[in-house]
């Protein structure tokens, strides 16, 4: 197996760094790619599913990505502590409709000794926007990377 660096024991910047790979993934909006991040019996819980394994994940992200549109995703380090991070997030996308949401979130994430992610739990809650409300745009430009998202 592999390393996937950076690896626990995170440091405020190793676990920055995390972070924002994750963040950076999740915006390829390929399931694929983003599953590597996952050991192969990683256990999520999303809002009110559970998923378990990266072939679960890919089929998740897959069913989410086809109704969710458009979606870009900000991640922010929350806490951290040995091989477990704490991440906040907003996401925003639209549905086939042209309805348009802005996500908020809370994640824990605790990782395996190779930086792979075992255990993921998220918490969401979606609010719906108008279009001119929209301010995540594709991936976070270089300019922006470190900087704290603003709540509203």
């Amino acid at each position: 197996m592999s390393d996937r660096p950076p690896l626990p024991p995170f440091t405020r910047e190793t676990a920055a760094q995390k972070v924002q790979a994750a963040e950076d993934a999740w915006n390829t909006r390929d399931p694929e790619k983003v599953a590597l991040a996952y050991s192969e019996d990683s256990v999520w819980r999303n809002r009110d599913r559970f998923v378990t394994g990266r072939a679960e994940i890919v089929a998740f992200l897959t069913d989410k990505w086809s109704r969710e549109l458009d979606y870009a995703l900000r991640k922010e380090l929350w806490a951290f502590e040995g091989d477990r991070i704490a991440v906040r997030f907003q996401y925003e996308c639209h549905d086939a409709h042209g309805q348009w949401w802005r996500s908020y979130g809370n994640e824990l994430w605790e990782f395996d000794a190779h930086g792979l992610m075992t255990r993921r739990e998220a918490s969401i809650n979606d609010v719906r926007i108008d279009e001119h409300e929209r301010r995540i745009r594709g991936p976070r430009p270089d300019s922006e990377r470190g900087r704290p998202f603003p709540l509203r």
